[in-house]
């Protein structure tokens, strides 16, 4: 019998499968069933970068900012260089209408990887 995290009868492979669940229903636009879902794997594995990171885009898509934010900066604890995160905080800020810290991680992003997207947003010849 394989093992099992917690008395809730999860695997290893039942987490996985909520992950791609997850990405699934983000896609479909449902972000709270997705927020559901990535909540046990999280709950199993904490230090999963991919799932916070799931987790935190899906927290946006809700409007749920304060909860995005607080997944976005245990993203970039871990990850100080992930351009994309930076980016997704960045635009948290901006919904927030907090332009001074959107701008910061806007930059941050386009200075970590040049995307055209990233690069457009962090208005350096404004």
């Amino acid at each position: 019998m394989p093992e099992t995290s917690g008395s809730t009868g999860r695997t290893p492979e039942t987490h996985v499968i909520d992950f791609r669940a997850a990405e699934q229903l983000l896609n479909a636009r449902d972000p709270r069933g997705a927020v559901k879902l990535l909540d046990s794997v999280i709950a199993a594995h904490p230090e999963n970068t991919a799932a916070r990171l799931l987790r935190a885009r899906a927290f946006f898509a809700a409007a749920q900012l304060r909860p995005a934010e607080l997944e976005f900066t245990i993203v970039l604890e871990r990850e100080p260089d992930n351009a994309f995160a930076h980016f997704a905080l960045a635009r948290t800020f901006e919904r927030r209408g907090e332009s001074e810290q959107a701008k910061r991680h806007f930059r941050l992003a386009a200075a970590l990887d040049p995307n055209p997207q990233y690069l457009k947003a962090a208005q350096f010849d404004a």
